[in-house]
């Protein structure tokens, strides 16, 4: 079966075309989008030559033909995928503003996307590593239990958990963070967050502290820190290394996130060390931000080890 695996919600999104559109007035759209970061994450690692599996839930509507489809196109093993009559397949309304920031309108609650099949879990042989991501948890509390259950289960059957907190406001409410994902972070060797989550899951405002805190209080190995722009800075127990972004031309940072954690992912079951594991995820995660859209960015190996080639090759033309 399939070494990497994700649970989580899946959905399609629909995108105001240019910045600064309020999604409360009257205008264009564009869309349907295959989305949701669980999709994005597993579709990149499957892009990225390995072998990738998602449990999830769609409605059996164009939609989810939408989503299922372009999974499957790219090598995503959607066995267990629920496709439920008479129900329709999550949707989020995404706009973009100058500075960079979002905003979404969720419709998650009571879909299909916040449901899975009982028995996938007893039905998934030979995983190195489960991703689960922190916007999965929030939607639904069955739905996040079932997530939990996951990581417990395929933890003591020998997977790496890798997990990015990925926090929405607009789904996190009132709730305290620290409490949802404690379970996680116990059982977590590779950690994902950008600045502000890496503050709010260890109490730390500088991010050194917040990840001394985060190795001495969690068996954690690796800690991602996303950086956006700017790059990223990898930590381990004995080592900091800090990776620059590529620079492209961004189009759309929807997703970007997600494929770079696909392929910190994909380097470290290759074996690859921290900071060959850092450059591919900044590659991947450049190349998808590079399109409209959050999976239709040109990733695939080939034009990872081709932008990183092209890197290389500058530096040594300097």
């Amino acid at each position: 079966m399939s070494e990497i695996w994700t649970i989580g919600e899946i959905l399609v999104e629909i995108m105001r075309p240019r910045p600064g559109m309020q999604l409360f007035e009257p205008g264009e759209f564009l869309g349907p989008f295959p989305s949701k970061a669980p999709a994005i994450f597993i579709d990149a690692a499957a892009r990225l030559g390995h072998s990738a599996g998602i449990i999830g839930g769609v409605g059996e509507d164009d939609f989810g033909r939408c989503v299922v489809e372009r999974l499957e196109a790219h090598g995503v093993c959607t066995d267990l995928i629920r496709r439920v009559p008479g129900q329709s397949t999550a949707v989020a309304f995404v706009t973009y503003f100058q500075d960079g920031t979002r905003r979404f309108i969720f419709h998650i609650a009571g879909t299909p996307a916040v449901s899975h099949d009982a028995s996938a879990i007893n039905r998934i042989v030979d995983c190195r590593l489960l991703h689960v991501m922190g916007c999965s948890l929030m939607p639904d509390a069955r739905f996040r239990d079932a997530i939990l259950e996951a990581i417990t289960r395929l933890h003591a059957r020998g997977a790496r958990i890798s997990f990015d907190p990925n926090i929405r406001p607009e789904l996190l409410g009132t709730r305290d963070i620290s409490e949802l994902v404690a379970p996680i972070l116990n059982r977590c060797s590779l950690l994902l967050p950008g600045r502000q989550e890496l503050a709010l899951l260890s109490g730390r405002e500088a991010p050194e502290e917040g990840v001394k805190a985060l190795f001495d209080w969690t068996p954690i190995e690796i800690i991602a820190l996303k950086n956006g722009r700017t790059g990223c800075t990898l930590y381990s127990r004995t080592e900091t290394i800090n990776i620059p972004a590529f620079e492209v031309a961004e189009v759309d940072p929807t997703g970007a996130g997600d494929c770079f954690d696909a392929g910190f992912v994909c380097g470290l079951l290759e074996g690859r060390g921290l900071r060959e594991c850092g450059i591919i995820a900044a590659a991947a995660g450049a190349l998808n931000a590079g399109a409209f859209g959050p999976m239709e960015g040109d990733l695939t190996r080939s034009t990872v080890d081709r932008l990183i080639e092209t890197r290389s090759q500058a530096k040594r033309v300097q």
